[in-house]
């Protein structure tokens, strides 16, 4: 049994979303108060989208801030599935309009040519991470990290930046970051919405098999503090 990290648990999304900005922006603003710099890496989908607007309206420094994505589908960046196109439309504006952010996708027809000069492209983004924001799947997998796939055991033990993956079931081949990278953070938040992932966040407590519930890399591990975000 993996021991729980820190639950907070909101009335609605909304309570959810503002907490969460105004913490995520706090930890931004003090490392580059700190540090000069400040690195935030995000996830895709539609339960973020509300957080992310809330964010791009904080008021903190961020032409001193790069962000990436935690995991990418390899579709052209203007198509509806792309994660890049969700974050410019609902992060990259307002005031966080003039954030760095560093594509995982480039010009190679795959994920697995591609994966090299992703890595060459986020290098330079401040590590530990600041803070990461990852959702979860009703299957247990988080980033692209699924347990269908072939490629987690290179994306849970890789010491690279990045890895292609492709899902048994899911669509798209992808680009993930690997644990080692997920892991090299100062703060991760897990955000969830709904009874559905209360329910398989706790069924991954119950047990510590990484490659059935993928999510449990993150949970089990006692290196970089995870604070779960909840909703109905």
């Amino acid at each position: 049994m993996i021991k729980e990290t820190v639950f907070k648990s909101f009335d609605n999304t909304e309570s959810l979303e503002s907490m969460l900005a105004e913490r995520i922006a706090r930890q931004l603003q003090d490392a580059v108060d700190q540090r000069g710099q400040a690195s935030l890496v995000v996830s895709g989908g539609s339960t973020p989208l509300k957080l992310f607007q809330a964010l791009s309206r904080k008021g903190i420094d961020w032409s001193e801030i790069f962000i990436t994505l935690a995991d990418e589908r390899w579709v052209d960046s203007d198509s509806q599935d792309s994660n890049e196109r969700l974050v410019k439309e609902n992060l990259l504006q307002n005031k966080a309009v003039g954030a760095k952010f560093r594509s995982l996708k480039n010009m190679f027809a795959t994920a697995r040519e591609g994966a090299a000069m992703a890595a060459e492209h986020i290098a330079n983004i401040p590590r530990p991470f600041d803070v990461v924001v990852l959702g979860m799947g009703n299957d247990g997998h988080t980033c692209s990290w699924f347990p269908c796939s072939a490629d987690l055991s290179q994306a849970l033990n890789s010491e690279s930046l990045c890895e292609a993956v492709t899902p048994g079931k899911a669509p798209y081949e992808r680009l993930t970051l690997t644990r080692k990278a997920i892991l090299n953070s100062r703060q991760i938040f897990l955000h969830l919405v709904g009874e559905q992932k209360l329910a398989v966040y706790r069924q991954a407590l119950e047990q510590d098999d990484v490659l059935a519930m993928p999510i449990r890399a993150v949970l089990a591990q006692t290196k970089t503090p995870v604070d779960v975000y909840w909703s109905a």
